[in-house]
């Protein structure tokens, strides 16, 4: 194609209008392609690209169905062990609470926690991951300063944490380089 890649469908062929204007009439090469032939194989390529893109899209949510039932059973294999450790530490207060069988206001209240623990743990074991999200997403919109402000204290915490956990410097080397500096 002489003057650019893409047929210009108004000016009838390839090359675009000449420098001379679109009324100049040019003459016919033999072994060029005729206008319709070009507007046929754009619409043939226009095709194949709108099927690729079809698959394309098709491939696209059956990784996303896929990647969302691996994430779902993840989480229900996780919520079970979640739910065995609520009961688990149920499980330790209400024996804990024994130790104080002398104090009854004291045992009541770990017996109190304990069962809530309990009923946290069953109720964990029941539901589904599509009804604990619904749950966080109706808390957020009944109190979006709450989760806002959860947001921020675990951000805080985590950072406190992350900050902790890193690897102290040669502690030795600072001690003893402050204490040349009292002296």
């Amino acid at each position: 194609m002489a003057g650019s890649e893409f047929p210009n469908p108004s000016s009838g062929h390839a090359g675009g209008p000449s420098a001379a204007g679109p009324s100049v009439a040019r003459p016919a090469d033999p072994g060029a392609p005729s206008a319709a032939g070009e507007q046929a194989d754009w619409r043939g390529l226009k095709g194949d690209v709108e099927d690729i893109a079809d698959v394309a899209v098709e491939r696209g949510r059956g990784l996303m169905d896929a990647a969302r039932a691996q994430a779902q059973d993840y989480v229900e294999r996780r919520k079970g062990d979640a739910a065995q450790s609520v009961n688990d530490l149920a499980k330790t207060l209400r024996d804990s609470s024994r130790t104080f069988d002398d104090r009854p206001n004291i045992k009541a209240f770990f017996d109190s926690a304990a069962e809530g623990l309990e009923q946290l743990g069953g109720s964990i074991e029941a539901r589904s991951f599509t009804d604990f999200y619904e749950d966080a997403e109706a808390f957020a919109r009944r109190a979006p300063v709450a989760v806002a402000v959860g947001t921020f204290v675990a951000g805080f915490i985590a950072a406190r944490f992350i900050k902790s956990s890193s690897l102290p410097q040669d502690r030795e080397g600072l001690d003893g380089h402050r204490a040349s500096h009292r002296a």
